[in-house]
């Protein structure tokens, strides 16, 4: 076997490999628990150590009632707080003044007409309820009865709509000399100030610790499970990230009471705690340091992050506050980054899954961003990115064709060796090296390209699956979706027989063949004509079945993917025939096509 084709012979087997372990890597999602069998209210226990223990006593406790302090019962419906920004619609309940309905109007769930737009909080009363709560710690001079709880009804003063221009006041007064607000604002996209406020009107000096906290009912129902993808906890303590999927959270180890972990983080200066999804995220941001808390009650399936600020000293007739940001919306790559650079948010672009390969995934998306806000179109940003990257590798693709177009030269050299040794392998290989020296050949210089391209694939691909610009973002005609499979099918004839095509999770779905995976089977096969076929018959079928498997087992894979692979493939094909050309060898891509046919028909024939 010569050098080239043991060379093309190992481009296939990795990349190959690269496909298969990618598909045990990303396994499809699987079912998910129900979270709607979680409905009951859990209720505050008033201690330093855990903000929010709730437990089956707890669950019917409500705040003492007073005239200034009315409590409703969780059976009735509770007045609302309308939230209208140009990217936000939602409301504010006002029991426990709970920020728990919240919609993006710029995102629909999917690209059906019936689609609805993106929630990211909910009511507990309906299906994966999430929500933010705000709440105090007595510490000294107050009992827990004497601060807001979470069915405590708060009022509203002034007209009661936030918006980024009106934000609104939340009161509370304990009816024994404390008076407790809450005010919140909105900025354009989905950033929430909240700053929590306390007037002393008693006697004392009293010593409170504020709080915010995100509570998940149960795992989401539509969470996607693929191990490319991180969906779970997030946190930033003191520039530290911390990752933990739902599994992992409900394994923290606890202490004697429920729910209660046994480690907890104090942030010394600044971080941030909360939730992300595929495409959208919750996180809490204290203004200054405080103690980060990630915690799982099994008895409700519960996940809750909480961020607990420093006691705040409150003498009597004074007044006192503390500041803290709710993110809660889309990863959007450009408003992440505004806030890091421009608002203070320590490295907040990293609650984006980068993956292992950061530190090509960042870049690569940087560039296919800025390619994008130029171009106007994902799909073609991703084949200008294909170019800039083969532009960039050129110097290595050059040296590698170079090198195989000056190996083609030395075949008959390399017969000649072959016969003079015979079987004498070692002999051979001794002649070779020595004709490899001699003519300044690196034989394994044809491979480097290739395991550059692994990385790359990789990271284009993560880029592909967790970015949400790539969601929903359409190219030509069919592709409407370049995060998703090629939705054209050969079973109907691309759309020309009068059904539709298999489900994407349907077995048969593997031969249900888009226009872009046949492109890239055929892409494959003519890069592969650019060579003769190698003599030997098992070298010959792996060959000529590879472009075809690869072709099934790419199909379905996000578009954008594969339209990447396309253009990798065309470029690599061109500057392969014009290097090797420009080297004296003349690939005879016609001739080998019809050699390969030929071989069939002698095949069939015998």
């Amino acid at each position: 076997m010569d050098d080239q084709n043991k060379n093309l012979i190992l481009a296939t087997v990795l990349s190959f490999v690269v496909i298969v372990v990618w598909f045990l890597l990303f396994p499809p999602p699987e079912a998910t628990q129900d979270p709607n069998a979680v409905t009951a209210s859990e209720s505050t226990q008033a201690e330093e150590a855990a903000p929010m223990t709730p437990t089956a006593q707890q669950a019917t406790t409500t705040t003492a009632p007073s005239a200034a302090a009315p409590t409703v019962q969780a059976d009735e419906p509770a007045p609302r707080l309308q939230i209208d920004t140009p990217r936000l619609s939602g409301s504010i309940n006002l029991r426990g003044g709970r920020l728990d309905d919240l919609k993006l109007k710029d995102y629909l769930t999917d690209l059906d007409a019936d689609a609805t737009q993106v929630t990211v909080l909910r009511p507990e009363t309906e299906r994966d309820p999430f929500y933010a709560l705000y709440g105090w710690i007595p510490v000294s001079g107050v009992d827990a009865a004497a601060v807001p709880g979470e069915d405590a009804l708060w009022t509203v003063q002034g007209d009661g709509q936030l918006t980024p221009e009106t934000p609104v006041v939340l009161t509370w007064d304990n009816g024994a000399g404390l008076v407790f607000t809450r005010t919140i604002s909105v900025d354009q996209d989905y950033m929430f100030s909240v700053s929590q406020g306390v007037e002393n009107t008693t006697q004392g000096t009293v010593s409170l610790r504020p709080y915010a906290l995100l509570r998940r009912h149960g795992i989401p129902s539509d969470l996607k499970k693929f191990f490319v993808l991180h969906e779970g906890l997030v946190r930033m303590s003191d520039g530290e990230l911390e990752e933990a999927k739902y599994d992992k959270i409900e394994d923290f180890d606890t202490d004697d009471r429920e729910g209660v972990p046994a480690e907890r983080i104090e942030v010394a200066e600044s971080g941030w705690i909360g939730f992300t999804d595929h495409y959208w995220m919750s996180t809490i941001i204290p203004q200054a340091g405080f103690r980060s808390t990630a915690k799982y009650f099994p008895g409700r399936a519960i996940f809750q992050t909480d961020a607990v600020l420093p006691a705040l000293e409150v003498p009597a007739g004074a007044t006192a506050s503390s500041d803290s940001r709710l993110f809660a919306g889309a990863k959007e790559w450009e408003t992440i980054r505004t806030y890091q650079n421009d608002e203070g948010v320590t490295r907040f672009l990293d609650a984006i899954d980068w993956g292992w390969f950061f530190f090509l995934t960042k870049p690569i998306f940087a560039v296919l961003h800025w390619l994008n806000s130029h171009i106007g179109n994902m799909g073609w940003s991703i084949i200008a990115l294909t170019i800039l990257l083969k532009a960039i590798l050129f110097p290595l693709a050059y040296k590698s064709y170079a090198s195989m177009a000056k190996m083609r030269e030395l075949q008959p050299e390399m017969e000649k060796l072959k016969e003079k040794a015979g079987d004498d392998r070692q002999a051979m290989q001794k002649g070779m090296m020595e004709l490899y020296k001699k003519e300044k050949v690196n034989p394994a210089s044809g491979c480097l390209p290739i395991l550059l391209q692994i990385p790359i694939f990789f990271s284009l691909y993560k880029v592909i699956f967790v970015t949400l610009e790539l969601r929903h973002a359409p190219w030509v005609g069919w592709i409407r979706d370049l995060s998703a499979p090629d939705p054209s099918s050969i079973l109907n004839l691309f759309g020309l027989l009068p059904f539709a095509a298999p489900d994407p999770e349907s077995f048969i779905a593997i031969l249900s063949l888009g226009v872009l995976p046949i492109l890239l089977g055929i892409s494959m096969w003519l890069q592969q004509k650019l060579n003769p076929a190698p003599t030997d018959p098992t070298q010959q079928m792996i060959f000529a079945w590879m472009p075809w498997v690869f072709m099934f087992m790419l199909g379905n894979f996000a578009s954008g993917l594969v339209l990447y692979w396309i253009t990798n493939n065309t470029i690599t094909f061109i500057q392969q025939y014009a290097i090797m050309r420009s080297h004296g060898f003349k690939p005879d891509v016609f001739g080998n096509i019809r050699k390969s046919f030929s071989r069939k028909k002698k095949a069939e024939g015998k």
